[in-house]
């Protein structure tokens, strides 16, 4: 089984973290709006990184790292892999 780490954005760059072991059906949720609170509130629907594993142990300990993180350096990971900030979710 695959879980993944990913980080969602609005269009004013606010960004989510998060944790799931089904990427397409969570990506769902959240753009459909039927996540309740932060992601929700502030309309974060846009999946700008996420990371693989097959180690549900170590998906939450990276999730929790990029939690702590400072957010110059969660937006350095983001335009490492997107410079654009585009949607990945468009190629699941």
């Amino acid at each position: 089984m695959s879980y993944y780490v990913y980080i969602l954005a609005n269009r004013y760059k606010t960004i989510y973290t998060g944790v799931t072991n089904d990427i397409r059906r969570r990506i769902f949720e959240h753009k459909e709006g039927l996540v309740q609170g932060f992601t929700k509130r502030y309309e974060i629907k846009k999946l700008v990184y996420m990371e693989e594993t097959d180690d549900v142990r170590a998906a939450i300990s990276r999730e929790k790292q990029i939690k702590g993180w400072l957010r110059a350096k969660k937006v350095a990971l983001i335009e490492s892999v997107n410079p654009g900030w585009k949607d990945l979710a468009e190629e699941l």
